[in-house]
């Protein structure tokens, strides 16, 4: 017999994985005012391009151990001998393009902090750091893009980053809580509008 004190009204995209679930309840939506954390996902929100954002999640370890702890100073630094040890790593999305892409985005990441003084002083910048909460009553009224990841996207596809567009800097701004999607009657609503109103 299941505990009603305990349940709780969640997105419906969480499921009944408990990856799924524990990311849905501790992380996304959530503001992240730390660059260190904005960079680890910038990484894996361009690693999922194509594929499911579950399979991200069960190889988040893994990448951060091969990416020395999303330190964007060393990858950065990463050279072909870098890129040939993570195209023989099982643990990560083993695609070329996508490692070139994060080692690229790592270099344009370290001239944002020092142009802006952090990274989240830049991609905050965008909503005055106030974030954005939306008021969707179902999963298929949330836009897979909007002006404000068209801006940025194109904004940062300037500055010299790759594999990040649109619908993923989407993504990225509801992972890192710049938006805030969780659907109305989803207990995190709430919790998250109230933290940050």
């Amino acid at each position: 017999m299941s505990d009603n004190k305990s349940f709780k009204i969640r997105c419906p995209w969480s499921g009944d994985n408990e990856i799924y679930i524990r990311y849905h309840d501790e992380e996304w939506g959530t503001p992240v005012r730390e660059d260190r954390k904005q960079f680890e996902f910038l990484v894996l929100e361009s690693a999922q391009a194509g594929l499911s954002w579950l399979t991200i999640l069960k190889k988040r370890e893994n990448y951060r151990i091969a990416y020395d702890n999303f330190d964007p100073e060393r990858v950065a630094c990463y050279d072909e001998k870098k890129i040939t040890e993570l195209m023989s790593n099982s643990g990560i999305i083993r695609n070329h393009r996508k490692i070139a892409a994060s080692i690229n985005n790592a270099a344009r990441f370290l001239e944002i902090q020092k142009e802006f003084g952090s990274f989240c002083s830049y991609i905050w910048g965008f909503v005055d750091n106030k974030p954005v909460i939306n008021r969707w009553k179902n999963v298929s009224e949330i836009p897979p893009r909007t002006k404000l990841s068209d801006l940025i996207s194109t904004d940062m596809k300037k500055r010299g980053f790759t594999f990040l567009g649109s619908v993923i800097i989407y993504s990225h701004l509801q992972a890192v809580g710049i938006v805030n999607d969780h659907l109305i009657n989803c207990f995190r609503f709430d919790e998250l509008t109230k933290m940050t109103s």
